[in-house]
């Protein structure tokens, strides 16, 4: 699919923009867009193309200086889900730049090439480099639309959510208030469309945590079956800050949740075609459905306090989630509220020993600090903007989200259109 938009792009038909503008185009879930470029029309277009209703939900940002520019900005910090970039030099220049670019980029980041040479030679260098299109100077509103909108509406193309789940080895080992927090850090350190999900009808304490009273949420949702869709599920997030919303769980006892174990799965999919990151707080409890939501996670993160009964649950539940999800990288663990004075406690070497892996983070008892941000309604980060936990949160954040491991990959963008053409060759 996006090989054959390049296709035309290289080789345009005497299509007007009014014409093409009357065809569909699906629109664009909640992504991060940078735009570098070299020229003020191009940035003009870019802009009116942000402005359109399809990319309502994209957060936009433009910048001048082209691949050079976008090289030095992403030297120290993570890549938006898109990048455009203008380039007006030679075709040997190009390719130089965005090698350069590479090493930077995030792995699953989307690129987009807009030049002013017609060249199939240089369209064929930029594919196998793992550009997702390619567009031809001068531009117009809708060929940006289109070109950002066809990079999530293709048929093979994979969905932009990935889903994050927090669990805790035992009940009261704090692992609402970590999910809660990376939500937070994930949002504002990180700059990316993030959603948490208290998946704790009964007595979830997302609302508390966020100090939100939202009238609706997700009970509106799982007992709502036939109503769900994208529309409908935007419809109940309660927006927290710009890049954080929250889909809140009633904390009532006026009825039963009990739930098949499918019952969440179009709720996940519809967050997952619109939110970039969606942070599941699972309850302790072992059912069919909270089964399912853990094996279906792209990332599992245990949270498990230094004691006996958490060493064995931890352990349980990393051997069982390793056995059904082959394929997929091992849980992360953390170890919490360690420190407790005059409790005995098993030390994380012993935990490592065990689970056959490190802790993630190993976060101390600190009940002047939790305590205070849990009364405020307030995130770690609000209470404590320097503290190190704040810290740990954002190294949380950047792992579960996988942006501390991206650039240890090379390759970055070009790995995901290399391996398409790879098995399209086969």
């Amino acid at each position: 699919m996006i090989r054959q938009q390049a296709a035309r792009t290289v080789e345009p038909e005497n299509d007007s923009v009014e014409a093409v503008g009357d065809d569909h185009i699906a629109p664009a879930p909640r992504v991060s867009i940078q735009a570098f470029c070299e020229t003020v029309e191009t940035a003009a277009a870019i802009q009116a193309a942000g402005e359109d209703r399809r990319l309502g939900k994209a957060h936009l940002k433009i910048q001048m200086g082209g691949i050079t520019a976008a090289t030095e900005a992403y030297r120290g910090s993570p890549t938006p889900n898109v990048i455009v970039l203008e380039a007006e030099g030679r075709n040997e220049n190009i390719l130089n730049g965005l090698d350069a670019l590479s090493e930077f980029c995030d792995s699953g980041t989307r690129v987009m090439v807009i030049g002013r040479h017609n060249d199939v030679q240089l369209y064929r260098e930029l594919v196998r480099r793992g550009v997702s299109d390619y567009l031809i100077t001068p531009i117009g509103t809708i060929d940006v639309v289109r070109s950002v909108c066809g990079l999530f509406t293709a048929p093979d193309a994979k969905p932009v959510g990935r889903v994050v789940a927090v669990v805790g080895a035992k009940g009261g080992v704090g692992a609402s208030t970590i999910a809660h927090n990376i939500g937070w850090a994930t949002a504002r350190d990180l700059a990316l469309d993030s959603v948490v999900t208290d998946l704790d009808l009964a007595f979830g304490t997302a609302g508390l945590d966020y100090n939100q009273d939202p009238p609706q949420g997700i009970a509106d949702a799982v007992f709502s079956p036939d109503r769900i869709d994208t529309a409908f599920v935007d419809r109940l997030l309660s927006k927290c800050t710009d890049h954080l919303s929250l889909l809140a769980a009633p904390a009532t006892l006026e009825r039963v949740y009990d739930f098949g174990a499918d019952a969440f799965d179009s709720i996940f999919d519809s967050l997952r075609a619109s939110m970039p990151c969606i942070i599941l707080d699972v309850p302790h409890v072992w059912t069919g459905w909270t089964q399912r939501t853990l094996i279906g996670a792209d990332d599992i993160l245990i949270v498990a306090a230094p004691d006996l009964a958490n060493l064995r649950n931890a352990k349980n539940l990393v051997d069982h989630l390793r056995a059904a999800r082959v394929n997929d990288r091992r849980p992360h663990y953390l170890l919490n509220q360690v420190g407790v004075p005059k409790r005995p406690e098993i030390k994380p070497a012993d935990f490592a020993k065990s689970l056959e892996e490190e802790p993630v983070a190993v976060i101390p008892y600190e009940p002047q600090l939790f305590g205070a941000a849990a009364n405020n309604g307030q995130m770690i980060a609000e209470v404590a903007a320097n503290h190190r936990t704040t810290e740990t949160f954002r190294q949380l954040a950047k792992l579960v989200t996988g942006r501390s491991e991206a650039k240890k990959a090379r390759g970055g963008f070009l790995t995901p259109l290399l391996a398409k053409l790879t098995k399209r060759q086969g």
